[in-house]
């Protein structure tokens, strides 16, 4: 059997370029940013990218909304809803100066989203 042509194999290489190498950003990042910087390593286009994040906000709060209340990135975060029940409002101890009485005002019951962070997350910092 004959060689290859080498020719060939270098115009592969040369048609996908090698991305940047991903470095820590010394401000927070723009959702522009976020999304061309993944398109770019992905391969995709930018709109794809934009697509994915839109699907993704839509399946976490159609879980969030449903039964279990929970959603989770595997190896990133959990992100649960936690119902907290409305409270009475009156006069309790005042924790800053004892002895003395503060009135507390009645809150209404609502939902909290909690987001933890996962091992693996956590093992990235």
């Amino acid at each position: 059997m004959g060689k290859k042509n080498g020719k060939a194999s270098g115009k592969a290489a040369k048609a996908a370029p090698k991305p940047a190498k991903i470095t820590g950003s010394a401000k927070v990042r723009t959702k522009s940013e976020i999304y061309s910087t993944i398109a770019e390593h992905v391969g995709l286009p930018r709109k794809q990218v934009a697509q994915a994040f839109d699907v993704l906000g839509q399946l976490i709060a159609a879980d969030l909304k449903g039964k279990a209340g929970v959603f989770a990135i595997p190896g990133l975060m959990k992100v649960t809803v936690i119902h907290k029940p409305a409270t009475k409002g009156g006069m309790r101890p005042n924790p800053f100066k004892p002895g003395e009485m503060m009135e507390v005002k009645p809150k209404p019951a609502r939902k909290v989203v909690k987001v933890r962070p996962l091992r693996a997350l956590k093992a990235m910092v």
